[in-house]
């Protein structure tokens, strides 16, 4: 099966370079129109290699939510950017191995692209565990703010964000149980929270289709109990709510 990049960029001339060369090299070019389409088809696990258009707006934040990933489900990330652009630090900070500057040069490209999908499969050998990872969407006031699961238990889940999780009680969230079509739709506490954007959350209420596909979930995956629960743990540097009482989540109507 050929192996697909997913591209975010509007670009014209920009996108026929990368079509040619990703021909070239035997790949698929799967041009994405959101940031949200990209990342879902990372999270799927269907592409190699991740190319973003850093002149967009908001653009950093999907290569930067991308290099949250674990090895073995990380693509090799890329930015393009015109030479005038003046984040070359920013774009190497958020995650991107290499910048690409136009107009692109199919040769650079090629080379790009050869020399991240290496270093990427090298880190997935050394990859001892293979996360259950997807996207998370916390619904703030301020609007939406996605992070990546670390892990999900019966009673919660723990996430990784790009900036903090502000803490909050009975935060309306969704995400898609990782390996299936099944989302999870319900409302959470921010039970703690660190300055790095790790969070944990405890589940207030979900409704009763999303509580059965979730026992059913980890009724499949039981042997991943124990690590779950060291994930769901706070960190030491992580700021903690202390509920005034002890209760199981409860079911939305």
């Amino acid at each position: 099966m050929r192996q697909s990049a997913a591209v975010l960029c509007t670009d014209y001339r920009s996108l026929q370079t990368l079509g040619t060369s990703l021909e070239q090299l035997g790949m698929n070019l799967v041009s994405c129109r959101s940031k949200k389409e990209a990342l879902e088809f990372v999270m799927n696990g269907r592409c190699a290699t991740l190319i973003v258009d850093f002149d967009l707006a908001g653009a950093e934040d999907v290569i930067r939510m991308a290099a949250l990933l674990p090895p073995a489900q990380k693509p090799a990330l890329l930015a393009v950017a015109s030479r005038a652009w003046p984040g070359t630090g920013q774009a190497f900070q958020s995650g991107a191995s290499r910048i690409l500057y136009r107009p692109l040069e199919a040769d650079l490209v090629k080379d790009a692209v050869k020399s991240g999908r290496k270093a990427a499969k090298s880190n997935r050998r050394k990859s001892a565990r293979y996360g259950v990872n997807t996207l998370v969407y916390l619904e703030l006031e301020s609007g939406t703010l996605a992070g990546i699961s670390i892990d999900i238990g019966e009673h919660g889940l723990a996430l990784q964000a790009t900036e903090p999780v502000p803490m909050h009680a009975n935060l309306p969230f969704r995400c898609v149980l990782p390996g299936t079509s099944v989302t999870l739709h319900g409302y959470a506490d921010v039970i703690w929270a660190s300055d790095q954007g790790r969070a944990g959350l405890f589940f207030s209420a979900l409704t009763p289709p999303a509580r059965k596909h979730l026992k059913q979930w980890l009724r499949k995956r039981r042997d991943h109990s124990k690590q779950a629960l060291r994930d769901l743990l706070p960190p030491p540097d992580a700021r903690v709510a202390f509920a005034t009482e002890e209760e199981q989540p409860a079911e939305v109507q």
